[in-house]
This record gives C-alpha cells, structure tokens and sequence, in this order.
C-alpha cells in the first residue's frame, strides 16, 4: 500500500484536524479526526483521538472488529479524561474515521462527519453516512444527497467523541477482502465540500500515484474555497 496524507488549517486561526497513518507489522490504521468547540480545544480533541488508534494498534492483536471498536472506546476515554481534567465539557468534541487494513481485509469505521470512501474501477463503491441533520434529511427523503454541501444544518452533528454518559455510537463496516478495492480516501468535511466524488473519481483515473491523486484533489478543494471562510481540511489517500 502506498499512502499520502494533508492536513491544513484553510481560513481559521487553528487547525483542529488531526490525522494519522499507523502500522503495526502487516496491520495499518488510517485515522482522520476533526475537533470541535473550537478556542484550541477542538483540537486538544482531535489529537487524542487519533493518539488512541495509534496506541490501540500498538497494543492490540485483536481482529480488525475488535480493534476498531477499541480505540474508538480509547479516544472516547482519552477525550472525557481530559474534559474533567480541564472542565471545558463542552468545548472539547470530534469526529473521527478510520480504515483498518490486515491479511488481505479491510474495514472502516466513523462517528460524525468525517468520511471514508472507498473505490474501485475509478468510482466510489462504498462511502459512510454523516451522523448529521442533512443527512438523516437525505434517509428520510426530504432532501437529495448532493444538497448535503450546501444545506444550512450541514454542520448539525448527531453523534461526535466527547458526550459524557454517552457510549460512543461509531459505526462499522462489514469485514472487506482488500483486493476488491484500489483506493480509499478518509476527510474531514472541510475537505469533502469543495470536491464531488464524481471529480474525485475522474482525478482517480487520471492520477499515476497516490501522491498525485491527493494533490490534485487539493487543487480543487483549494480553489473552491479561494474568498470563502474555509474550514479546517484534512485527508487520507491510500492505494491498495
């Protein structure tokens, strides 16, 4: 596998993405978290959600299930510890998402906003839905899945890491054979709105290495965002 990552801070005064890309012998865990509450706080989130999966991975021989599940469970912890240590409870919150990846099996898990994708033959064959107002709208009908950028709720959230008495409700795939997939992309939504996954997928097939799809994919969410209040924007690419 070859992977590249970025992570900017667009037109905010702090970054509070975070991102890592960790192994573990033949095990790798991919990881983007986008922190919320914002005054530095958000991002105190971000890193210590993305802190657990490297120390789950590092400790862990469990199936890809069982350790996904546990270091969603660890950043859950990390995050509420420090909210008591801190007593910024309401200020200390992410997303996050991730892809697991052992012996020829992929599985991806996410709370939130942050997105996987995962595609073969140049288009996206599996994606994960937001926990978020414009999207249960979209489940529910009342609105269509290309109005989610633009919709006014868009950063809504239902479930994020960091809700006290809350057993975090992340959400996993089904156990995949790798081979049936030649990319994945793991984003922060910052990312996501100023890219379809059409033009996702065209810059796929035109892109000879990893490194050049996510930086052509940068171009675009870069210049969509030109003049407007950017968020944070962060992103994972990765070739199988």
């Amino acid at each position: 596998m070859n992977w590249a990552t970025i992570s900017e801070q667009g037109g905010r005064e702090i970054n509070e993405d975070c991102l890592g890309a960790f192994h573990n012998g033949d095990r790798h865990i991919f990881v983007v978290a986008d922190g919320l509450g914002g005054h530095g706080r958000g991002d105190i989130a971000s890193s210590l959600a993305v802190k657990a999966f490297d120390e789950t991975l590092a400790g862990n021989s469990e199936p890809l299930p069982l350790l996904l599940s546990s270091a969603f469970l660890m950043a859950q912890t990390f995050v509420l510890t420090e909210q008591n240590r801190s007593g910024c409870f309401f200020q200390m919150k992410t997303t996050a998402c991730a892809l697991a990846v052992d012996r020829g099996h992929a599985m991806w898990s996410h709370i939130g906003d942050s997105r996987v994708y995962a595609f073969s033959h140049n288009k996206v064959k599996k994606k994960t839905l937001d926990h978020s107002v414009p999207q249960m709208l979209v489940l529910t009908r009342e609105i269509r899945e290309k109005d989610i950028r633009e919709h006014p709720d868009r950063n809504k959230l239902l479930r994020v890491l960091g809700i006290s008495g809350d057993t975090p409700g992340f959400e996993l795939s089904e156990l995949q054979e790798l081979k049936k997939f030649q990319a994945f992309l793991l984003c922060s939504d910052g990312f996501w709105e100023y890219i379809l996954e059409k033009e996702m997928c065209a810059l796929l097939k035109k892109s000879s290495s990893v490194e050049e799809w996510l930086q052509l994919m940068r171009e675009t969410v870069e210049e969509r965002g030109k003049g407007k209040e950017m968020d944070n924007y962060s992103a994972v690419a990765i070739w199988t």
